[in-house]
């Protein structure tokens, strides 16, 4: 006796159920996705009208966008804000990467006294916000190391990174010890390990780290502010907030443009490592 084929039509009530089911987590994902990015069309929509308009309750876009983000590019010397604070995050970056990298290595291969204490020693710093040590590193800084006014004074006490040196460690112990034995039987030494072996195997949890980094390093705010005097070496932060005027009338559409435009460089930068990023946090790999 010939079977009688499967029809569309008997198909399709099977798999409606689930299509219908998917909306309400569709309208759920849409509205948080409205919700969270709320402030920054906000800060978009201000950023193109006249200040007149800015403090309206009005959120039709206007056509000033341009004339506000002159008004602070070179009025309130925005550009040269950006490219200090480009220069203190990218050296942040690559330094707590660098440093990072061998440290982890240390924890990892290296056989020493203490190691353990070591680690946990490592892991209690990320405990210790910099608000909690300001005080202590701004004499540190400014009275002993006569960096005060310096890229060094915003750079060189954040080249040290728990978090990196966690997510490295990490990694680095879900690697076969068999590829370090044969490393160490073909001769090669750490450093030429690391750069050989570890780290082409490591790029998702660099551009994971890379990622995390450059935004705290482009965010900082008090630090500078405390160390820096001098305005031609200050950071887009603290730049922004002298937009503000205490007391005076402040041009709120330049300050929304700036704060958009400042906010361009950690949007790139988290779009081209985005996929690293994803999977240097992943518990697992597809090799």
């Amino acid at each position: 006796m010939a079977l009688k084929p499967v029809t569309s039509r008997a198909a399709v009530p099977a798999h409606a159920p689930a299509h219908r089911r998917t909306w309400p987590t569709h309208l759920a994902l849409i509205l948080a996705v409205l919700i969270i990015s709320a402030p920054l069309i906000f800060a978009l929509i201000k950023a193109t009208q006249d200040s007149s308009a800015v403090l309206s309750p009005s959120l039709i876009p206007g056509g000033a966008f341009f004339r506000n983000l002159e008004s602070v590019w070179s009025g309130a010397h925005l550009g040269r804000y950006m490219t200090n604070s480009l220069i203190v995050a990218l050296s942040v970056t690559v330094g707590k990467t660098v440093l990072a990298l061998l440290a982890a290595l240390a924890f990892v291969y290296f056989r020493f006294p203490l190691k353990g204490v070591a680690f946990g020693l490592v892991l209690l710093s990320l405990m210790l916000p910099t608000e909690v040590l300001i005080i202590a590193l701004f004499d540190l800084v400014s009275r002993d190391l006569k960096w005060a006014n310096t890229y060094a004074a915003i750079i060189v006490p954040f080249l040290a990174s728990a978090t990196g040196t966690f997510l490295f460690r990490q990694h680095f112990m879900n690697i076969p010890t068999s590829l370090a034995d044969a490393a160490r039987i073909d001769g090669c030494g750490p450093l030429t390990f690391l750069t050989r072996v570890l780290v082409p195997m490591s790029w998702n949890t660099i551009g994971a780290l890379a990622v995390i980094q450059f935004v705290y390093g482009w965010d900082q705010y008090i630090w500078p502010l405390v160390i820096m005097q001098q305005d031609d070496k200050q950071v887009v932060q603290v730049g922004l907030r002298k937009l503000i005027e205490v007391g005076g009338q402040t041009d709120w559409g330049a300050v929304m443009a700036g704060a958009i435009i400042t906010a361009v460089p950690p949007l790139l930068v988290f779009t081209a490592l985005q996929e690293q990023f994803s999977r240097g946090f992943a518990l697992t790999e597809d090799k």
